[in-house]
Order: structure tokens, then C-alpha cells, then sequence
């Protein structure tokens, strides 16, 4: 009987770059990416006070929905209410909290209601979430849809990216597996995937339509990756749309909706922006699904659909309460128990981000104390939203080369931009893609961050990039037409 040494590793460190996972190195996030990077570095500067070193005064983040970031105020019902279920001692002083504080009646009683259920937001929670919390969001459904809703087949994530991440680790069984996700996309589906060694099955938007969804384009990229030996097993819609500003017709609804029956998809309908609609309206995957189930119930009763919400966005903004929520429909009991199961690994999401869903899905009514203040806060965000996003679209449209589609939705735009072939050339000698390189230079001369198109995705040959409407005023919107000016003629 023979016994061998135990292996001995060499001195130094025991992680490289050459033998991590490798999905992880795979995996590409832009709007966290070196220009984010760059811009923190520009800001540390400004804040030492050298402001002679840069030629701007501040730096504008618009590459990320990150709202408070951006001088966007809490809205003053959930931040009170938050307050008092960090504290619960403050609710000893409830003369104090009335009289001098100006907390209105119903901010007590629903800190009160919300602590008679979870006891403290420093426990853990039941792992799909507290009761109270998906009951309130269950009736949100119900009201918004005009169907039933069951807090059963609610879930609350940490965000909607937590809710993205456990659905795609249940679905993706295998590095066959695959996924329709649009391009443009949010970057957190594709690097999802990469972590996974899943498939991304790439469908384009048609920008001229208005980035809508074009049903031979979906079919086309379902036949290829079928027939290239890919398991398509899911649909991720981003409705309103991330980067690309957008709001699907009903038409656009009902077409993917029928899309994924005949091939048995399960549909992902990331709705985080449901509140933020300029022109049209917000038709949620989950009502659509309901018409056509009365419509033609033998067609769509095996569809199974799970739609995403967070108090990341909308007139809220609470993204680092990290709070959200997705419901399943049509989903078979036993998968149901392993998505609890997996959720369950995790424990349970940020209880404080919880009662943070509950209060964006019942906010004051109106006749109670803190309705009228509320609504104020809300009109006033979702004007000054508005007001911005007309600016920047306004001003893309005298720009040389630039073409962008009306703002719908969301808080984005994503305009097409039309770089000489000098400024590709140079990208090119830089190791860089021409909108990469756009959004640096960018960057150097105006201190606006933006995320280059590349990093959500694009058809070959063209290039874009994206920004917020979120920094205050409107002001900034001039330093990128002067930028892009001088670009245009460093470069004719």
C-alpha cells in the first residue's frame, strides 16, 4: 500500500487571473466600467478642491438610474416611516414626532402595522418575504391589473436584480440552456448569464419603430440558436425599456406574449419602470396574459410568466435599500419550491427594503394625513423627469450625426451617433470601440459620464450611447452639444 505526499502548492499567492472562475472573468458590466471608474477619480479631484486640473467643475453620473445620487429627494412618507422601524423607540414620543417633527398620524400607523408584523427590520424575515409586505403588493396587482393576485406567488429580492439572478440560476439548468434577451439590454441579463455558462440568444429592437420588439427578428434568433443545439427556455422583455427609453404597445405585449406560447418560453418581463411613462401608457405582461387566457384559455394556460418590480426606480429611487419583488405565474408547484429553496440559501432580503415595497405599493390615499405632501414629491419628480428628458432629446436633435427616438419611458435615452472615420480610425489605434472612445473623450472635456452603446449591445456598424435624465437642472446638457461640436470637427 503506497501513500503519496499532499500536493504543496508553490509559495505566493493562491488566486491569479489565470485560474479564478473563469465565467466571472467572462462577464462584462459597462455602467460600472472603467469610464465610471474614471469619472470617480475626477470627482475625488474636484472634491480635494483642484479644480484648475479639469476643465469642469463637476462631474454628472449619467450612466446609472441612481437617483439620489443625483440630488433626487426621498419622498418624505417612506423615509419617516423607515425611520421610526430603525428606532421603534421614537414611537414612546409620539406628541414629540406630531408636534415638533411634523410626522402625520398615518406615519405612525403604518410603522406600527409594519413592526406588528416583522418585530424588528433586524430580524430575518420568512425567506419569500414578510407576509404583510407581499399581501400589499398582491393587492397593488390586483388594482393596477384587474385580476386576481395571490401573495403566495409573490417573492421579494433584494432589488429586481436579485429577483433576475434566482430566476435565471432555477431556469439555466445546463451551458446548453439559453435565453432571448433584446439588444439593446440592460447589461445584468448577459453577465447573469456568463456567471452561469448559459446562453445569451440576442434579439434586436427595431430603433426606428421606436425600439419596439419585431416578431421575425425574435423568431429568426429562436430558430438559429435552436438549431445550433441551444435549450431557448425563456424571453426577457425590459418594458419600459433600459437603454433605450421606450414603452411597448399592446401589440408588442400580445405578440411575445403569443410568441412564447407557441414555443414554450417562460417570460422574464422586467417592469421596473412601469411609473416612468411620458407618451402611452404602461400595460403590464401580467394583464395582457389574463386577456388572452379569457380570450383563448386552451392557447395561453400552460404560459408561465414571472414580472420584476423595484423601489429602485420610478418617483422612489431607494436603490440602495436594495427592495423589490417578482410574482410567478403559470409556474408548476415543484419548480415553485425550488425557487423558494434557492431564495431561502440567501435567508431573506433586506427587511428595511421590504417595508419600502410595501409603502411604494400602498402609498397614501387621498383624505389621509400625508397624501397631499405625497403627491406633491411625486408630481414634482415626475415633472422634473419629464421637463430633462425633453431637454436632452431637444438638443440631441440639432446635433450633427445624432439621432434619437422620442423619450417614452424609463429615464434614458440612447441616441445613435454617426462618428467620422477619423474618430473610428482613432478608436481603433486605441484598442477601443469608436463609442467607447466617444463617451471617454466625452468624459475628459465635460466631466458628463455616459455608458458607451457597445456596453448594451448594438446591430454591427453602429454605435450609440447612453444617458440619464436624472442630474438636476439642465444646465449640463450644453457642455455635451459643445463637446460633440468640437468632436465633430476635430475629427471631419
Amino acid at each position: 500500500m503506497s501513500s503519496s505526499a499532499p500536493q504543496q502548492r508553490p509559495p505566493g499567492k493562491v488566486l491569479n487571473i489565470n485560474n479564478i472562475n473563469s465565467s466571472v472573468k467572462a462577464a462584462k458590466y459597462a455602467v460600472r466600467g472603467e469610464i465610471a471608474i474614471k469619472s470617480d477619480e475626477y470627482r475625488d479631484i474636484l472634491a480635494r478642491g483642484q479644480k484648475d486640473k479639469l476643465p469642469f467643475d463637476s462631474v454628472i453620473s449619467a450612466n446609472i438610474g441612481n437617483p439620489q445620487q443625483l440630488d433626487q429627494k426621498p419622498i418624505t412618507f417612506f423615509r419617516q416611516v423607515a425611520s421610526l422601524l430603525e428606532n421603534p423607540l421614537l414611537l414612546e414620543h409620539e406628541d414629540v414626532l406630531v408636534n415638533s417633527l411634523d410626522y402625520k398620524p398615518d406615519v405612525i400607523a403604518r410603522a406600527k402595522k409594519l413592526l406588528a408584523d416583522v418585530q424588528s427590520v433586524g430580524a430575518y424575515s420568512q425567506s419569500q418575504g414578510a407576509p404583510i409586505v407581499r399581501e400589499s403588493v398582491a393587492r397593488f396587482i390586483e388594482e393596477r391589473d384587474g385580476y386576481p393576485s395571490d401573495p403566495k406567488d409573490i417573492f421579494l429580492s433584494a432589488g429586481a436584480s436579485g429577483g433576475v439572478s434566482t430566476l435565471l440560476n432555477v431556469i439555466c439548468a445546463d451551458s446548453s440552456s439559453g435565453v432571448l434577451v433584446p439588444i439593446p439590454q440592460y447589461p445584468l441579463y448577459t453577465a447573469t448569464l456568463s456567471l452561469l455558462n448559459a446562453q445569451c440568444v440576442p434579439y434586436y429592437l427595431e430603433e426606428a419603430q421606436g425600439w419596439s420588439t419585431n416578431l421575425k427578428e425574435i423568431h429568426a434568433a429562436h430558430e438559429k440558436a435552436s438549431a445550433n443545439g441551444t435549450d431557448v427556455r425563456a424571453i426577457v422583455i425590459i418594458n419600459p425599456g433600459n437603454p433605450t427609453g421606450s414603452t411597448l404597445t399592446a401589440e408588442d405585449v400580445r405578440g411575445v406574449l403569443e410568441f412564447a406560447a407557441e414555443k414554450g418560453l417562460v417570460i422574464l418581463a422586467d417592469e421596473v419602470y412601469q411609473t416612468n411613462v411620458f407618451e402611452g401608457e404602461f400595460l403590464s405582461f401580467k394583464r395582457v396574459l389574463r386577456d388572452l387566457q379569457k380570450e383563448n384559455p386552451e392557447k395561453f394556460k400552460h404560459v408561465e410568466l414571472a414580472s420584476l418590480h423595484s423601489i429602485s426606480k420610478g418617483m422612489v429611487g431607494e436603490c440602495g435599500h436594495r427592495g423589490g419583488y417578482f410574482e410567478l405565474v403559470g409556474f408548476d408547484d415543484a419548480v415553485v419550491q425550488e425557487i423558494y429553496k434557492f431564495v431561502s440559501i440567501q435567508l431573506c432580503p433586506p427587511v428595511i427594503g421590504q417595508a419600502i415595497v410595501e409603502m411604494m405599493v400602498n402609498p397614501p390615499r387621498e383624505g389621509e394625513p400625508s397624501f397631499e405632501l405625497y403627491k406633491t414629491e411625486h408630481v414634482g419628480i415626475y415633472q422634473g423627469l419629464l421637463k430633462r428628458a425633453k431637454a436632452l432629446h431637444e438638443a440631441f436633435k440639432k446635433m450633427e450625426g445624432v439621432d434619437c427616438q422620442s423619450p417614452t419611458g424609463s429615464m434614458y435615452l440612447f441616441p445613435t451617433i454617426s462618428l467620422p472615420p477619423k474618430a473610428i480610425e482613432q478608436a481603433k489605434s486605441e484598442g477601443r470601440t469608436p463609442d467607447e472612445f466617444y463617451a471617454l473623450r466625452m468624459l475628459d472635456a465635460t466631466g458628463v459620464c455616459t455608458v458607451p452603446g457597445s456596453g448594451f449591445g448594438q446591430r454591427p456598424g453602429e454605435y450609440h450611447f447612453r444617458t440619464t435624465f436624472l442630474a438636476p437642472g439642465t444646465d449640463w446638457v450644453g457642455r455635451i452639444v459643445s463637446f460633440h461640436e468640437k468632436f465633430m470637427d476635430e475629427f471631419r
